[in-house]
């Protein structure tokens, strides 16, 4: 599907590999230099002086009637009974503040934070007054019309994957900046340099064989389900893990991807804008989908394949404690939390699908965060 656009990427990767020239990003501008004598490369950067960071968090309210309201014409008969649909990726218990708060408090290097959500509001303000009154001028909402200027026919959207390709649209936002899901927070104080080195993304994840057997699995199951059962209307549920390889196939790779998880993501803005226009086509074919489709790639990967591809060697492990409280068992909620006195300590923590857990589960994980953040 995207070879077209692969083999026009290839073709500029093997030109300046070979001839180690000059590659202009427009705003960056990286130098092609030979390290080693086995044609390894590395982007040696014309100036290192660091530069603003700033932090995205995508939000939404998913009780919200006006969202809903909004959401009823492209469900499958008012149902919301396909994986995208769910009421779980949509609902919160206000873990908004938490992830808010962990950035005032463990990154005070970070700049501005901007709330990104669809003509919503999370109602921060008295939080920040309280506990960083010095802080309420670095905090700003923006809504999706802003990041879909140009793009207005794919609104409203409802689909995390879509919206992750355009973020790096925000006005003002900074080349360098790290985006959060609203279910993802910092548990410890953290550094610039746990992000950027020398204003290049610290890329978090580690490197898994490609998943053939995968994708031909999902291919065999839909056309079965589709062609034998005859449900025509089957949508297979999105993979975390395919959405990645697609876009590490598009971006070239073809035995291996680099695998990331579920925590803050630190982003070039060139870089962003350089893939936007690079893979225009296949991003608009992406940029279509309502809600998340086991046919999208995951933009953030792209990104981070072709960092790896333009010689970004700036890779750690992810850091993280993630939990899924409601498959939990007995004690499981306590066993994660003890992970975070583990050495290294972990940096960050991911707490998914709280909204459906008991209230005593939410509530511990919650207190949990109040006393992390303000002990």
């Amino acid at each position: 599907m995207f070879n077209s656009f692969t083999n026009n990427y290839l073709q500029v990767t093997n030109t300046y590999t070979e001839s180690l020239s000059f590659f202009d990003l427009r705003q960056h501008q990286y130098m092609i230099c030979n390290m080693t004598e086995n044609k390894e490369t590395h982007l040696c950067k014309e100036s290192d002086t660091p530069k603003p960071v700033d932090a995205v968090i995508a939000w939404v309210d998913g009780d919200d009637p006006g969202h809903q309201k909004k959401m009823m014409p492209y469900l499958d008969s008012g149902k919301r009974g396909f994986f995208g649909s769910k009421h779980t990726r949509f609902r919160s218990v206000n873990e908004i503040r938490y992830c808010l708060l962990s950035i005032y408090t463990f990154a005070p290097f970070v700049r501005n934070v901007y709330v990104l959500t669809d003509n919503q509001d999370p109602m921060l303000y008295d939080d920040i007054k309280k506990h960083f009154p010095e802080r309420l001028n670095t905090f700003h909402v923006v809504d999706h019309k802003e990041v879909f200027r140009g793009y207005e026919e794919y609104l409203p959207v409802f689909n995390s994957r879509v919206i992750e390709t355009v973020l790096w649209r925000i006005e003002g936002l900074s080349d360098n900046f790290i985006y959060f899901n609203d279910d993802t927070f910092l548990i410890r104080e953290v550094c610039r340099e746990e992000f950027f080195i020398n204003n290049r993304p610290v890329l978090r994840g580690g490197w898994l064989p490609a998943p053939y057997p995968r994708v031909w699995y999902h291919k065999l199951k839909s056309w079965v389900v589709r062609y034998i059962l005859q449900r025509k209307a089957y949508r297979p549920k999105p993979s975390y893990h395919l959405a990645q390889w697609s876009a590490a196939h598009l971006a070239g790779h073809r035995w291996r991807y680099f695998c990331f998880n579920h925590i803050p993501y630190a982003i070039s803005k060139p870089m962003a804008q350089h893939i936007f226009r690079e893979y225009h086509d296949a991003i608009r074919k992406n940029l279509s989908y309502k809600f998340r489709s086991a046919e999208q790639f995951n933009f953030n990967s792209l990104l981070y394949h072709t960092e790896i591809k333009l010689g970004n060697t700036h890779h750690k492990k992810p850091a993280l404690i993630f939990m899924k409280p409601y498959k939990g068992g007995k004690n499981y909620i306590d066993r994660k939390l003890k992970e975070s006195r583990l050495e290294p300590p972990p940096l960050f923590m991911c707490v998914q699908s709280l909204d459906i857990c008991t209230p005593e589960q939410q509530q511990k994980v919650l207190n949990w965060l109040e006393q992390r953040i303000h002990p």
